[in-house]
């Protein structure tokens, strides 16, 4: 079953195909999508890689945390489910 890692600690000019090739040399990459900006299109720093299997995505764990990637030391974990007990809208905006 597939894994999501969570990768954080990025230089802002990494790009998904380094990450890709980074995980892949491990195992069998499904996806890798760096986050980004919505207003001004610049990464986040962080980043998810989807493993294809549980056992690739624990040896990337034990492999790629703390390792340098484009000069940072970049920190490898599994991905938390996303949050569900966040209200849906535009929070305190009074509504008409």
């Amino acid at each position: 079953m597939a894994k999501k890692l969570h990768v954080g600690g990025l230089n802002y000019d990494t790009k998904s195909e380094t990450l890709s090739q980074l995980f892949g040399a491990i195992g069998t990459v499904t996806s890798v999508a760096v986050i980004n900006d919505r207003e001004t299109g610049r990464s986040k720093g962080f980043a998810f890689v989807e493993m294809a299997d549980d056992a690739a995505a624990q040896k990337a764990i034990t492999e790629l945390n703390g390792k340098e990637v484009d000069g940072r030391a970049i920190t490898v974990a599994e991905a938390r489910p996303p949050r569900t007990d966040r209200p849906t809208g535009g929070g305190n905006r009074p509504r008409f």
